[in-house]
């Protein structure tokens, strides 16, 4: 009888993930096969995929090589018995396009409670191994593809498992590449126990160049740009849903018109655009630092936080003509190095 389910346990499993993913009626859940390793209490789902099943949406929302569940044995020093979840190669896809049915959110979908259903204990840390996440737009000429490639995240201390008292107990720290160049990190700590969003976050992107944005610059502003790079910032402090931070965009070295090149467009009013706003950030830009940039104040509700538009023009006008900003953290944000952050390896975590 144990050997019969031993035998029967992957089959088993595979039906139970294919009912469990396939719970929300907007996308089709799909795995190629399932490896059970009962000698360190996992199993292991590969090329898994979360597919729109509405319109004609070419990229899955969610796509994984492997994702593997486990009991996570370093905490049963603790005496909890929790899960870990390690992922390779994740693709996320958002998709913008004209119609609802054609859009690729993946809002609304019961996705937490998908995964604590794939697993018989609460999931205390997570680890994603050379991950992506895209933004498309395939309808727009020529299409937009904005991602991030290389993505090395870990998620850990969900579920507390040390009893500490401060309030925000969990991490997540990633790394990755934006557009194949520019290094973005992020840092968060969490109180996943909050009833409303209480956290504590800083990002900072890195030297992107900008010509490589020039699609959705083209889509969404009318504009490209001909060179410059690109630095971004970001703090933010939530408690109970409250939201205060801000944010930073610097570009260096730009030059969004070209007299030779844009006169040759049809388009007299984009052209009569890009010039207005290559003179715009030529004139308030540092001329020292060749750096056009400013700090956005955001406070309030953290479904509708509030800017300060007289406060984001005085700081425009602080880094042309008092002092450029840098692309550092300003205060407020969790301690973070981020050099030191180095996820385990995949063997090691099998």
């Amino acid at each position: 009888m144990l050997v019969a389910a031993r035998l029967a346990l992957p089959s088993v499993l595979r039906w139970y993930v294919n009912r469990t993913i396939d719970r929300n009626p907007l996308y089709d859940g799909k795995i190629s096969d399932i490896e059970v390793h009962l000698w360190r209490g996992a199993y292991t789902i590969t090329d898994i995929q979360l597919i729109k099943t509405t319109g004609n949406v070419p990229v899955p929302l969610f796509s994984a090589k492997r994702m593997d569940l486990a009991i996570e044995w370093n905490a049963l020093l603790s005496r909890k018995i929790v899960g870990r979840i390690l992922i390779e190669q994740p693709e996320l896809n958002f998709v913008d396009a004209p119609s609802d049915s054609e859009d690729q959110t993946g809002a609304g979908g019961p996705w937490l409670e998908i995964v604590r259903d794939l697993f018989p204990f609460k999931i205390n840390s997570c680890i994603i191994r050379d991950g992506s996440i895209h933004f498309r737009a395939f309808h727009k000429n020529p299409p937009v593809d904005l991602y991030l490639s290389h993505l090395d995240a870990q998620i850990k201390n969900l579920t507390n498992i040390h009893d500490e008292i401060t309030p925000l107990v969990a991490t997540v720290d990633a790394t990755a590449t934006a557009m194949d160049q520019a290094k973005f990190e992020y840092h968060m700590k969490l109180n996943p126990f909050s009833y409303r969003p209480t956290f504590q976050l800083a990002v900072r992107l890195l030297g992107l160049d900008v010509t490589q944005t020039n699609a959705l610059a083209r889509a969404y502003g009318a504009f490209d740009f001909e060179k410059g790079y690109f630095d971004l910032v970001v703090e933010l402090d939530a408690k109970e849903g409250m939201v205060e931070g801000y944010v930073k965009p610097l570009f260096r070295n730009i030059k969004v018109f070209s007299l030779s090149k844009d006169i040759k467009e049809d388009n007299p009013l984009e052209l009569f655009w890009e010039a207005l706003v290559g003179v715009a950030t030529q004139v308030f830009k540092n001329q020292p630092h060749d750096q056009f940039g400013t700090q956005i104040p955001l406070r309030g509700d953290l479904s509708n936080p509030q800017t300060d538009i007289l406060a984001t023009i005085g700081n425009i006008l602080r880094n042309a003509f008092v002092r450029a900003y840098l692309p550092r953290l300003e205060g407020g944000a969790p301690d973070v190095d981020w050099l030191r952050f180095e996820p385990p390896s995949l063997e090691s975590e099998r």
